[in-house]
């Protein structure tokens, strides 16, 4: 406990004690509430800053550092990157596609990682601010005690001290500024990121498409430009003429099956059929039965 803060004790007990004499009653005096240290040590991607209540040293914070001006650069190139141009220079666009998805899928989530520690940042400097405000008002509180047992020394002393609280108060706010600024660079650089992102994926589908038809193009052109296709050819026209000859055999076979009966054929069959036709009639005749009219020959039949 520093003389200042302890004059002040004496002080504030004896106005206690005053007061208690007065109204039958003493106030829980806490020590704690005289004095206000705090070192801490803040980490995230803007630096580091140890602050304590007699005055602050800033190492950084609020500046973008290394790891963020890489993250920052990457994005920018992301951002202005022509596609097109880095398509047609590479000697396998569906390969760098790929790559160029991956690294910006990469640089997303570093963005993000790095938004949500400049959040985290600013919330415990937000906390800090308030133990701040908290340590004015009670310095406020010890100079009026003082100053009331005319200890105008100590007074300006405690006055002193609720202006170093002050200005610490100030530069964290300014820090805080600072981090507002970087969380809305963050969130411009992730939408204009995710925009790039999905303008890449729908080029690497279109990229994988017709990458696939120009390989079967030219998958077919060595087909057709190749020897093999040539006697695969002669050996198709072979197999065809072999069918032809099969075919041809069971036509002829089919024709030998169903081919018309010569005149000299005919000419028998109609001798034979009269002669049936006779004995038929003899038959009759011997069993007393009427013979039946010979049946009409055809018109123009000379037999």
């Amino acid at each position: 406990m520093s003389r200042l803060d302890a004059e002040i004790e004496i002080l504030q007990t004896s106005g206690q004690a005053a007061g208690s004499a007065r109204d039958g009653r003493a106030r829980p005096f806490d020590p704690s509430q005289l004095g206000f240290e705090s070192r801490t040590r803040t980490r995230g991607n803007h630096g580091t800053t140890d602050f304590k209540a007699s005055g602050i040293h800033n190492s950084g914070f609020g500046t973008k550092g290394t790891t963020t001006m890489g993250i920052f650069s990457r994005t920018r190139d992301i951002i202005a990157a022509n596609f097109n141009d880095m398509l047609d220079k590479a000697e396998d666009p569906a390969k760098m596609i790929r790559l160029i998805i991956l690294e910006m899928e990469e640089t997303l989530v570093e963005v993000r990682t790095s938004s949500a520690r400049t959040i985290a940042d600013q919330k415990e400097l937000r906390r800090h601010v308030g133990k701040l405000d908290r340590l004015q008002a009670d310095w406020g509180d010890k100079a009026q005690l003082a100053l009331s047992k005319d200890r105008e020394d100590l007074a300006r002393a405690a006055l002193l001290e609720r202006k170093k609280a002050a200005d610490m108060a100030e530069q964290l706010n300014a820090e805080i500024l600072v981090l507002d600024d970087a969380l809305r660079a963050y969130e411009a650089d992730i939408e204009k990121l995710q925009s790039r992102l999905r303008e890449a994926r729908s080029r690497q589908s279109s990229i994988a498409a017709r990458l696939q038809s120009a390989e079967n193009r030219v998958k077919l052109r060595t087909l057709l430009s190749s020897e093999r296709v040539d006697e695969a050819l002669v050996r198709f026209e072979q197999l065809e003429r072999r069918v032809d000859y099969a075919e041809g055999r069971a036509e002829a076979m089919s024709l030998a099956d169903k081919r018309q009966p010569t005149l000299a054929e005919e000419i028998a069959a109609l001798a034979d059929g009269d002669t049936i036709d006779a004995e038929l009639a003899e038959m009759k005749r011997a069993m007393g039965t009427p013979a039946a009219s010979a049946p009409a020959k055809p018109d123009g039949d000379p037999f």
